[in-house]
């Protein structure tokens, strides 16, 4: 009996271990900034190096390892139903971002004023690390997504299955370096930005900045949800605000958990009191815990955004809007593993936003400080999209089987992302 409960707090500890060690990082840096010596300081300087290029050579494989097989297991599913549900994934997904976009350039100028900014994060003083250990990436960063879309659209149109097999052994590869190398190494890799950040003197306009955009995001999340159940709503014939109350019990387990895993069992129950078939749920529901994910774009554009402006650059509306376009693509593959998304998102974020080191290191930390909104954004969501597909096919012959979503990768047999 005493291992069993020991088992089990372990399991609790593990799912809930990435953000609670992100904020104690986050913490310890700006408190260690304050009393480290600089000979000390520069250790963490020198590792955050050797980690940022190791960043910057994982990239471009991270890239094809997961956009490739992502798109090449879409098209292997291929189906009316399944084209619909993915469209309207996509529709929410880019809605989302584009909203996201609109309150920021409307609210930022006075959010963000001309003293929360800085010229460059984290170079305040001039220490420089020990030595550094070049990395060169194999191929750049839009090199790599042409090749992982070409390679995906491809895959998906052969009957051929040797080169699928052998990407989706890659996907394992690249999926293990996250769990195993990335997703560890983060704490202390963000416990090194805030500790440079600290002895530059720029962690207090840093946090403060960080503080005015969670608010403003837990604000617009409950803004989009409103505006989707509003138009499932309008398509499905239905009360947008019932559906919402029905549809809390998903968002609060999604908060709790920051699993979209853990909460599909929740979601389903809740899906079908909304009046979607079971059949219907039982497709939608699971496919979208993959490829839904309006909550996780929305963080990301409103975070890279407050980035911008804090270095004083100006944004452009035709620079977001391709960003926008393509990350909605990017997200279909984001990892299952905690702040998969923000992982999948770093290539886009430095190729067409031209995000440095320090830059994709505060996107990591202020994505993965809201990764429970998120979350439970992009599960809550699904049940209006469960709503309007199963409106789309009222008037179509009953589906007499469960329709199964595209196959699971073989490293995450559920399929389904978390964060």
């Amino acid at each position: 009996m005493f291992k069993f409960k020991k088992r089990k707090l372990l399991k609790v500890r593990l799912k809930w271990g990435l953000l609670p060690a992100v904020v104690a990082a986050i913490i310890a840096g700006v408190a260690c900034g304050l009393v480290f010596p600089d000979w000390l300081t520069r250790v963490f300087i020198t590792i955050n190096g050797i980690f940022g290029n190791f960043l910057g050579f994982i990239i471009p494989l991270l890239i094809i390892g997961l956009v490739a097989p992502g798109i090449a297991e879409l098209g292997r599913s291929a189906g009316k139903l399944l084209f619909v549900t993915t469209a309207l994934a996509y529709g929410f997904t880019l809605a989302s971002g584009f909203f996201s976009y609109a309150v920021a350039d409307v609210t930022y100028p006075w959010l963000i004023t001309a003293a929360d900014q800085v010229t460059s994060f984290g170079e305040g003083v001039a220490l420089k690390a020990y030595f550094s250990i070049p990395m060169p990436p194999m191929m750049d960063v839009m090199t790599a997504l042409v090749l992982a879309f070409t390679l995906g659209l491809g895959m998906a149109s052969i009957p051929g299955t040797r080169l699928k097999g052998a990407l989706q052994d890659f996907r394992d590869i690249i999926d293990r370096v996250i769990v195993s190398v990335i997703i560890p190494v983060l704490p202390l890799y963000i416990f090194g930005i805030f500790l440079n950040m600290t002895v530059s003197g720029q962690v207090a306009t840093v946090l403060g900045v960080f503080a005015k955009i969670i608010v403003l995001i837990f604000a617009i999340t409950a803004v989009m949800l409103f505006l989707q159940f509003l138009l499932a709503g309008i398509i499905g014939g239905k009360n947008p605000f019932v559906m919402l109350k029905t549809m809390m019990v998903s968002y609060m387990t999604a908060l709790g958990t920051q699993s979209s895993a853990a909460t599909i069992p929740v979601n389903l129950k809740q899906v079908e009191m909304l009046g979607v078939r079971k059949e219907i749920a039982g497709f939608v529901v699971p496919l979208c815990a993959t490829i839904h994910l309006s909550g996780s774009t929305m963080k990301i554009v409103a975070c890279s955004m407050a980035i911008f402006l804090m270095t004083g650059q100006e944004i452009h509306f035709s620079q977001y809007a391709g960003f926008i376009f393509m990350l909605g693509i990017t997200m279909v593959a984001a990892p299952g593993v905690p702040g998969g998304a923000i992982m999948a998102a770093l290539g886009i974020l430095q190729s067409m936003l031209g995000f440095g080191e320090a830059e994709l290191g505060l996107m990591i930390a202020l994505y993965i400080a809201m990764d429970s909104f998120g979350t439970a954004c992009n599960v809550t969501g699904d049940g209006a999209i469960a709503v309007i597909v199963d409106k789309i096919y009222s008037r179509r012959a009953p589906i007499t089987a469960p329709v199964q979503p595209p196959s699971a990768r073989p490293s995450n047999p559920q399929g389904i992302r978390i964060g």
